[in-house]
């Protein structure tokens, strides 16, 4: 299988995080095409801007992961119906961020049951502030809030398919979902996986490298050569890209862990440039090395 990366941009990182900056941009909108990719029968993968969704659909109804933006759910929905006239009856966010919830509340308005872990309702609920990139997030209206929320898992028997989200801790948020179709053989990763492109680690929401490097151990467990993983951004993956994204992560942790160890301080680690090895495959989009390190650095502990 061949595989492309979609890379972000500064701006399409800002947006991802920023439900209302659809304001200041609206022109952009327009320009935004959804693409439609049938990963097996009865389930989808769609492009747009933002969290890659995945849709299933059949006698049950029709089952979402992830809505991206409120500006594209018209956009999203017509590509929906392009492959299925039914009824579309739930939503499974990945974590809080606006590019995996920003159209949850056009979906609740239309009947659509929102599912999330409990974090994902309680940070939507108040205002964040995400220090990684200096932004204050407004709370969500309460109709873009998660209905239903878990601890732990959720079990969703719909469409001939056993759909299963468990919560990953402290990876990308403190609220990740990974999602397994398993009759499907598909794992949609959420932001805990990002395909050719160091990750953004949202430590202000309770996130840690080490939580992202045990989120891809746990899904290699039961992903085989056949699987296919979706990333929360990022063309379509499998297990072999999985294991590079996450020995990746590793490489990172073990060469910023030996700059803290020998002593030296965040600006000197950056001039040390101990990512250099990774850079040229995983640092030329909006994550590049020396974010990637203050973020590690600021979320840093030997536990972690």
């Amino acid at each position: 299988m061949k595989l492309r990366v979609q890379c972000l941009t500064v701006g399409a990182l800002m947006l991802a995080i920023l439900p209302g900056a659809h304001e200041a941009r609206a022109q952009d909108w327009e320009a935004v095409q959804i693409e439609t990719v049938e990963l097996t029968p009865g389930l989808y993968l769609l492009y747009g801007r933002g969290g890659n969704i995945a849709v299933s659909v059949g006698s049950d109804g029709i089952f979402l992961v992830d809505d991206q933006y409120a500006p594209l759910t018209e956009k999203i929905v017509a590509a929906i119906r392009a492959i299925d006239d039914g009824p579309i009856r739930f939503v499974l966010n990945t974590h809080w961020h606006g590019d995996h919830t920003g159209g949850n509340e056009n979906f609740g308005e239309a009947g659509v049951l929102v599912v999330a872990h409990d974090n994902v309702r309680e940070r939507m609920s108040v205002e964040q502030f995400i220090a990684g990139i200096n932004l204050e997030v407004e709370a969500s209206p309460e109709g873009a809030l998660p209905v239903v929320t878990f601890s732990r898992d959720v079990t969703f028997h719909l469409n001939g398919d056993e759909i299963h989200a468990f919560h990953v801790e402290h990876a990308h948020t403190d609220g990740d979902a990974v999602v397994v179709f398993r009759d499907a053989n598909v794992v949609h990763m959420g932001d805990t996986f990002w395909n050719g492109t160091y990750p953004f680690i949202d430590v202000s929401s309770g996130g840690s490298i080490g939580g992202m490097i045990e989120a891809a151990g746990i899904a290699l467990t039961f992903i085989n050569d056949e699987t296919l993983v979706v990333p929360g951004h990022g063309r379509l993956s499998d297990k072999a890209g999985l294991v590079a994204f996450r020995d990746m992560l590793m490489g990172v942790r073990a060469a910023i862990a030996e700059q803290i160890d020998m002593g030296r301080s965040l600006d000197e680690i950056i001039a040390a440039n101990p990512l250099e090895l990774w850079d040229e495959e995983w640092g030329q989009s909006y994550i590049d090395s020396e974010t990637l390190i203050r973020h590690v650095y600021s979320g840093w502990s030997p536990e972690k």
